[in-house]
This record gives C-alpha cells, sequence and structure tokens, in this order.
C-alpha cells in the first residue's frame, strides 16, 4: 500500500470513528477506480469492525464510459444494519449523519448473499441462486467529507462508497422477485415525495448489483460471507437529508421503512 493511500485511508477513518468532519479531501485525489478501492481495502484493514454487507451505487454516463465500470461498492458495517421489522409499516428507526459532511438517503431492495460454489452468476435470473431474501429498505449515504458526491465517483469509493448504515424493512415475497421492476417505489422528507421510479430504470436492476458486486469483491480477493446484505441501488434518486427530518420509503404491495435522521452523538 503506498503512503498516499494510507494516509488518506488513515483521514477517513478517524473522522468516522470521531464522528468528525473533513472539510478538505485529504490528499490526492484518486483518478481511477483502482486507485479509489486501494484506498477503501486500506481503510477495511484499519479498522476492528465487522462487515455486515456491502452497498452498490450506479456510474452514470459519461463517467462511468471513462472509468470502465457502471457500478461502485463500498462496505457496510454490521453495527449499521438496522432491521425494523416485519410489518407493513415498519418501525420508525433512527440514524445519526456527519451534519455538516454529506448526508443522503435512497430507496433500495436489500439482497442477502447466500454463496454458492462455482462460476460467479452474469445474468439476473444466476444471480437469483445468490440470494437467500429480499427486503425494501433505506441507505444512509453519509461522509465526514462534503465534497464527495461532487468529487465523483472515485472519491465516492475512497471513503467506504459513502455509506453509514442500512434500514432493512419487509421482506419481499419470493414470488415477487422477478418482477422487481414493476413495483412502484416512491420517496418522502418530512411529508412531502422526494422521488418516484421503479428498479426498470436501474441499468440491469438489483440481482445485476448482485453480479456486479461478486465480481467486484473476487477482483480484490474478499471472499463472498453468507449473510452479508447487499444495498443493490437507489431507486427514486439520491435525496439529501438533515438532521430531524424524516424518511418513509413506500414500495408498492410490499410494504413501507422509516427513518428518523438525528445528529451524530
Amino acid at each position: 500500500m503506498d503512503r498516499m493511500s494510507q494516509t488518506i485511508a488513515d483521514a477517513f477513518v478517524s473522522a468516522r470513528r470521531q464522528w468528525e468532519v473533513l472539510p478538505e479531501y485529504p490528499g490526492e485525489r484518486p483518478a481511477s477506480l483502482a486507485a479509489a478501492y486501494a484506498i477503501q481495502d486500506c481503510a477495511l484493514s484499519v479498522w476492528n469492525r465487522e462487515i455486515g454487507g456491502w452497498k452498490v451505487g450506479r456510474i452514470a454516463e459519461p463517467v462511468s464510459t471513462a472509468l470502465g465500470a457502471d457500478r461502485l461498492a463500498g462496505p457496510v458495517f454490521a453495527d449499521m444494519i438496522r432491521d425494523a421489522g416485519g410489518e407493513p409499516g415498519g418501525a420508525l428507526v433512527e440514524f445519526p449523519i456527519f451534519e455538516r459532511g454529506f448526508a443522503a438517503v435512497e430507496a433500495e431492495f436489500m439482497l442477502r448473499l447466500s454463496p454458492r460454489e462455482g462460476a460467479l452468476p452474469i445474468t439476473r435470473e444466476e444471480a437469483m441462486g445468490w440470494v437467500d431474501e429480499v427486503r425494501i429498505g433505506i441507505e444512509i449515504a453519509s461522509s465526514p467529507y462534503p465534497g464527495i458526491n461532487t468529487d465523483g465517483p472515485c472519491v465516492t469509493v475512497s471513503d467506504h462508497g459513502n455509506n453509514a448504515g442500512l434500514l432493512l424493512g419487509r421482506q419481499v415475497p419470493a414470488e415477487l422477485w422477478p418482477r422487481l421492476d414493476e413495483i412502484d417505489v416512491s420517496l418522502a422528507i418530512d411529508g412531502r415525495q422526494a422521488g418516484r421510479a421503479t428498479t426498470a430504470t436501474m441499468l440491469d436492476g438489483p440481482f445485476g448489483a448482485m453480479c456486479f458486486l461478486l465480481a467486484n469483491l473476487r477482483q480484490r480477493g474478499i471472499p463472498a460471507q453468507p449473510g452479508w446484505w447487499v444495498s443493490s441501488g437507489a431507486i427514486t434518486g439520491v435525496h439529501q437529508i438533515a438532521a430531524g427530518q424524516q424518511v418513509v420509503a413506500h414500495f408498492a404491495g410490499v410494504g413501507e421503512a422509516r427513518a428518523t435522521i438525528a445528529p451524530a452523538r
């Protein structure tokens, strides 16, 4: 690991441990995804913290062509995954954010990984065989660095993929998995709709995100673990949020996931 990657990783880990803000990027910004994942992997080696899953996000054009990838990944720590229970309306769960950093919420399908032997899946249908549960949910995207999104995907990857937690909502029946694209999803902040869409707008959908993640982890030498939750990508968009606001993600015919946003203690 080169010294610059170590310096950047150490700065982000320290800031996240203390819930402190980094007003400036702590070093030279990575110019490639390989350099960005090197920083992320270095940060994981610094933490003494269990990984509970991974988030997957989209890289839009024309940047995706320039970088050679249309998705990115980041770790989700087990102690930042909350289960809202199985009721249709869910439970109101509190999440802390970096108040003067960056903070957003995303309505997503959460897939629980069940690895198999043999070749990795390359189609959505094959990926379903690597999943043993699907939930509705919300990703909390927050970083101590305010410019994490505006600086581009490589910077996003370098700080843990911009993740600060996952909310697991109600289980999606297995018979609906092939038809996730048909489920209307909306997200409201303080009672006002912030976005509405379906996974039909998300490349090859949540199971395609699982294919991407498995290939990404294998390339990085990270063995896939049973029980990891995969946050499969923002459906209605990335919606910036502030402490004190409440978020409701509605998945038609399935249920709702609800979160309240709090300042870090």
